[in-house]
């Protein structure tokens, strides 16, 4: 997932050299998206992890 959020930045950033505000502002906000969902994922593998035993890495 934070893959697709790299890759839809790295298509707001061409997308906005370029000049096309409506698709860089869109693609923006998909990666913000997917990224905070990733990061929220993180946690709860994180501590579901620590709450199974096993020592956060």
């Amino acid at each position: 997932m934070l893959g697709w959020a790299l890759t839809f930045l790295v298509i707001a950033l061409i997308a906005a050299l370029f000049g096309f505000g409506g698709l860089a502002s869109a693609s923006a906000g998909i990666a913000q998206i997917l990224f905070f969902i990733f990061l929220i994922l993180f946690v709860v593998a994180m501590a579901a992890r620590a709450l199974r035993g096993r020592p956060p890495l």
